[in-house]
């Protein structure tokens, strides 16, 4: 018997995956060893952490991970796919837990499930439909958030995706709770670009599929911008202000949705800055970076905070109905990868303009809209993970940085 018929004879079953990624940022999506998972798509997302965090630990961590690694979890059986509104279900995997929303990652799977044919991992592949004049088809992914309408661009015969078109996704309804927010600061979350002994910033707060405080680097206390921006710094900053906002209960109705509990969650901070780009395809664009997570740093624009940020500018007034805007992450404004597009395609609840006041009582998400986001996803290979019987780090998986020595 050799190495690895040994290790797929393993107690622990092996998990195999395929490596895809986003303007850089990873997504390791599991096609086989997963254990079934019951019921709604989020009493699957409960069972999975409750049951199952351990192999999101193995899959996604050292040794065979890294902190900022990304996973999802494919679900052929949802309520939605039973109903036939959606194809598949899916579940996100992050440094600390499950996501209810990724557009960078929606952008990967939605090539993956044109290009796979294997009915065991996919078995509505079939159900696909493709349009052969303008060589699209259409995945409805059903994410936790809610169901998401993906755009992929195929070959002449439906049969695989096209690598040099990019896919799209239109977004659950995006709103912007707060706008022009004071975030006090205390005394020891404080950083060291705080200047001026000041003890608050302001922010906004908008949601994507996900909560996220949106604000400005030079709010932040950094002069120059995202321009030579250090890292280490801005983790530092964006970890106190998240914490400043956690910590404040006058600011928990900004991230909190009105129908779904389980959303109701601070998921990252994203700080923007200005970006003169001149591309005729869009109207402007700018320039971010988005703390994730457990201060998980994404390397691509972040889908589900470009439908957020979209959302927020609708809600301020300086974005319309149809205006495409670029939105660049630290890696594609290097030239790495194309930046990821949003484009407010509408109102999300009925079509009188949102932003007219007829007197009732409304919330931010009345005044929500629809977001379609595009971006250009990559294979970069696939990969099985094993764990011997013998193995002191058991079926699980650790963070580094999170040691105590």
């Amino acid at each position: 018997m050799d190495i690895k018929q040994r290790l797929l004879q393993s107690e622990n079953k092996p998990i195999s995956c395929i490596e895809m990624h986003t303007c850089g940022e990873p997504t390791r999506i599991i096609i086989d060893g997963y254990p079934d998972l019951h019921g709604t798509l989020l009493e699957q997302r409960a069972e999975a952490k409750t049951k199952y965090d351990h192999i999101r630990e193995r899959v996604l961590l050292e040794p065979r991970g890294h902190y900022d690694m990304y996973g999802a979890i494919l679900r052929a059986r949802t309520e939605l796919t039973v109903s036939g509104e959606a194809h598949i279900g899916v579940l996100f995997m992050t440094n600390d837990g499950y996501s209810t929303m990724c557009g960078h990652a929606t952008i990967a799977l939605g090539r993956f499930l044109v290009d796979t044919h294997d009915l065991r991992i996919f078995p509505r592949r079939n159900e696909i439909k493709y349009d052969p004049h303008t060589r699209y088809a259409v995945v409805n992914l059903h994410a936790p958030c809610g169901l998401l309408r993906v755009t992929v661009p195929t070959n002449e015969d439906g049969s695989a995706s096209d690598p040099q078109r990019p896919v799209s996704f239109v977004s659950v309804p995006s709103f912007a709770p707060g706008i022009n927010t004071t975030i006090p600061i205390p005394t020891h979350l404080r950083w060291s670009e705080l200047h001026d002994d000041r003890a608050e910033v302001q922010a906004a707060f908008a949601y994507g599929g996900a909560f996220y405080c949106i604000v400005k680097a030079t709010e932040l206390g950094f002069a120059n911008g995202l321009k030579a921006v250090n890292l280490e710094a801005l983790n530092c900053a964006t970890r106190g202000l998240k914490s400043a906002v956690l910590d404040n209960p006058n600011l928990t109705h900004h991230y909190k949705h009105s129908t779904e509990p389980e959303m109701s969650f601070l998921y990252g901070v994203i700080v923007t800055d200005n970006m003169n780009v001149e591309d005729e395809a869009v109207s402007g664009s700018e320039l971010g970076v988005c703390y994730f997570a457990a201060e998980e740093i994404d390397r691509s624009p972040t889908g589900s905070g470009v439908a957020a940020r979209a959302a927020l500018a609708y809600r301020e007034d300086t974005r319309a109905v149809n205006q495409s805007w670029a939105y660049h992450s630290l890696v594609s404004r290097l030239g790495i990868g194309p930046p990821f597009i949003g484009t407010i395609i509408g109102p999300a609840m009925n079509d009188k303009n949102p932003r007219e006041d007829d007197g009732s009582s409304s919330t931010s998400e009345d005044m929500g809209v629809r977001v379609k986001v595009e971006g250009q996803a990559y294979y970069t290979g696939f990969s099985t993970y094993s764990v011997e019987k013998e193995d002191p780090l058991g079926d699980s998986g650790f963070a580094f940085r999170n040691l105590s020595v």
